[in-house]
Parts: structure tokens; sequence; C-alpha cells
């Protein structure tokens, strides 16, 4: 499974070759990513390469062919754009309008505590949501596994609505990256250097974690269920 970055990058030459016909520079492909330096692409491009995705053609100038898409970036639709900025939350995707008032948002997978966040860095579909639901900025959608939230009304199975943003107020639930391992659906409370988060299930235990420990990755907007 692909890294954020790595999709990124991905999504970004396939962009490119299919409007230009041609790869973009490794200068242009910094810029996208808003890496410090070309050293970065290089070892995305490494790693993209050793997963066969790409291959890279000896005494040619932009010298990168692509051999395969993740199956998120196949059919559906999917349309690859760049977020700019290093933020683990970013999404290779936008909402799109679509008829009668609504957007169609990318679910990005499962969310529950201990899942790694690779499992929620590809488009598994996409959900139309009213638009009246979404505010500024970029958001996407998580479908919830477990029952660690049951109690503020997030069922198993629920898809949530995330705007990204890297900051919380004490209440919220958010998204979280802990320890830059895994991604957990919940409520955020910061105490000094501190931050707490809170199950809405006395089965769970509240988990603390120092500050610097846990990156919000977007904080719940929405909530969307299927009977």
């Amino acid at each position: 499974m692909l890294t954020k970055k790595q999709l990124d990058l991905l999504a970004f030459i396939h962009t490119r070759v299919q409007r230009d016909g041609v790869p973009p520079s490794f200068d242009e492909m910094k810029e996208a990513l808003d890496l410090r330096s070309k050293s970065g692409i290089h070892r995305l491009i490494t790693a993209l390469e050793e997963r066969g995705f790409i291959r890279r053609l000896a005494h040619r100038a932009r010298a990168l062919e692509i051999l395969k898409l993740p199956d998120s970036m196949m059919g559906s639709g999917f349309q690859p754009r760049v977020i700019a900025g290093d933020k683990p939350a970013s999404i290779p995707t936008a909402a799109l309008p679509v008829e009668g008032g609504s957007m169609s948002l990318p679910v990005m997978g499962r969310i529950a505590a201990g899942v790694p966040i690779e499992a929620i860095s590809e488009v598994s579909h996409h959900v139309h949501v009213p638009q009246s639901m979404l505010g500024k900025g970029e958001h996407y959608a998580l479908e919830v596994k477990g029952d660690s939230m049951i109690e503020a009304g997030i069922n198993d199975g629920d898809v949530v609505v995330i705007r990204e943003t890297s900051v919380a107020n004490n209440g919220d639930i958010v998204v979280a990256l802990v320890e830059g391992q895994e991604a957990t659906l919940k409520r955020f409370r910061r105490t000094g250097s501190a931050i707490a988060l809170e199950a809405a299930n006395p089965a769970y235990e509240t988990r603390v974690f120092r500050d610097d420990q846990v990156k919000v990755q977007g904080r719940l907007v929405g909530l969307i269920r299927t009977y």
C-alpha cells in the first residue's frame, strides 16, 4: 500500500502526463508536494519504482513511465490533485459538486483505534453529502469501524465527514495521528502539555499522550448513516 506522499506524487505525475504528454520536472514535483529538497522526491520515486508503479528510463529527459495505478485511481471518476503542504491529513482528491445541492466526497477507507495511517490514504469510493454540511476548507469521509464512539452517536459502519485541520478545541471529535503510526477517531482534550483522546464508550479507556505524540488531522463536521 502506498503512503500519502507516494500516492500524491504518483497522482501528480499521472495528471501531468495525461495533460502534457511528459512527466513533470523534479523541481515541479518538489514544489507540488511542498518538499524542501529534491532528495525527498528521489526517495519517493525510488519507493514507487520498487513497488512497480513507475519505471525510470535511461538516457531520456524526464524519463519516468507509469506502469500501473492503484485501484483507487482506476475508474469511479478519480481526479488526482495534489494539495500543497505536508499536513498528514492532506487528501489527494477534492469535494466535487453534483446535482441537487450536494457534494461528492472521497471515502478514505476505515478508521478505528489501532489502524495504521496508511489504511486511510487511498480512496475506496465516494459519497454524496449535503453542501450545507461543508464549510470552508478541504473535506473527506471515513467509514467507522468499531463502537468506541457509540455514546456520541457514532456507530460501526457510519460514515463521518471530516474537515481538514491541524488544530482542535477541547471537546471536538477529531481524527488524530498517534505517534506517527495509527489514526483514531476520538474526543480531544488538552491539559497543559498533555492530550487526552477520549472514547465515548465506558468499555474503552481514555488514552493520554504528550502533545508531541499527537497530530490532529481533521475535525468531525457531519455523519452519514445507511439503514
